[in-house]
């Protein structure tokens, strides 16, 4: 079942795709940052590096049953200044349409900030939503804010996604149920822990394989001490940040102390045993696996890439829907007559 991938960033959404039988032919990302890992992940992947308002449609692979991506977020988020499509990167989202205006895939999956949703956006929402409707040949659109610690990550995490089935497929998108065990921090990581030194942490034998294991030091800014930051093995993770500066802080650390409103410090004395959590803590709270490898020429860039991905296993979740539903759909349908072959839902 042949897709392709937009925004694609490190492939997060991709690899979650993948494993729901799904095979990723073509994907495009200009950020130079993410290249080397994509590549790294997904050889058997043609990846296009151009910006997607650069690529004319006949140039992307035809036949294709899906379209997948994150077009960006930050004009969206109610962290940033919500510029939305006065935003450059907010109108990256018409070329995400467009594409699928013109390649008339079966379906297509769309991620984004929560924020879109709120009210400042909710002109632009509607926009998007009569035009993502309307893209094609039609398309029926289910739209829902999910939280990945409900779908098998451990980290409290809420994205908007828009899922729209082509209208010849005859039915709407149903979101899949949260899966009933939340995992928690320990789940995730516990078993990458480390003494911690006064610089670093002492890596055990068995552990000095795992790649990704380094962490981001410096200083910690006024807003990152106005709350709570260390994590409790028990909980989901808070929402991993796309910014090696402000990632959580490992849960071995002591509790922050409050000392008044939005304020907190570092225990005296105790100040050498806080310390952020790893590229590759993250990447497991982002239910990355291992073998999942981030290439990249400075730590921040790692910490972004990870950051800004979509869990694997949230879009796995997704996928599986999606590729069920194809699957009963190919098979009662007179496939001579459609644009697929018998061969792509094997």
């Amino acid at each position: 079942m042949n897709i392709i991938s937009l925004f694609s960033g490190c492939g997060g959404m991709d690899l979650g795709f993948e494993r729901a039988g799904f095979e990723v032919i073509w994907a495009n990302d200009n950020a130079s940052s993410v290249w080397e890992t994509y590549e790294r992940n997904f050889p058997e992947t043609t990846l296009d590096k151009r910006s997607l308002s650069k690529i004319a449609t006949r140039e992307i692979p035809d036949n294709i049953m899906g379209i997948i991506g994150g077009p960006p977020c930050q004009s969206w988020s109610v962290a940033g200044k919500g510029r939305g499509f006065e935003d450059k990167r907010g109108r990256l989202f018409f070329d995400f349409i467009r594409i699928i205006h013109d390649k008339k895939p079966l379906f297509f999956v769309a991620e984004n900030v929560e924020g879109l949703l709120s009210k400042r956006n909710l002109f632009a929402y509607r926009n998007i939503l009569n035009l993502l409707n309307n893209a094609g040949d039609g398309y029926e659109v289910s739209v829902q804010v999910l939280n990945a610690n409900d779908y098998g990550v451990a980290q409290n995490r809420k994205r908007v996604f828009f899922v729209g089935y082509a209208k010849e497929m005859g039915k709407k998108y149903c979101f899949p149920m949260p899966k009933l065990e939340k995992p928690v921090v320990k789940d995730a990581i516990y078993d990458l822990r480390g003494e911690i030194g006064a610089s670093n942490i002492i890596i055990p034998e068995g552990l000095k394989s795992v790649p990704n294991h380094e962490f981001w030091q410096g200083g910690y800014s006024y807003i990152f001490m106005s709350r709570n930051r260390v994590l409790c093995w028990d909980e989901p993770s808070f929402t991993i940040q796309a910014s090696g500066r402000q990632t959580s802080l490992h849960p071995d650390s002591p509790p922050m102390e409050k000392i008044g409103k939005d304020v907190r410090r570092f225990v005296s004395g105790k100040e050498y045993m806080y310390r952020r959590l790893t590229v590759r803590e993250c990447a497991r709270l982002q239910s990355f696996p291992d073998e999942f490898v981030f290439r990249y020429g400075n730590l921040n860039s790692g910490y972004k890439m990870v950051g800004n991905s979509v869990p694997v296993n949230l879009a796995f979740s997704l996928a599986e829907v999606i590729a069920n539903d194809i699957k009963q759909y190919m098979k009662g349908s007179d496939i001579n007559n459609k644009r697929f072959l018998a061969s792509e839902i094997a």
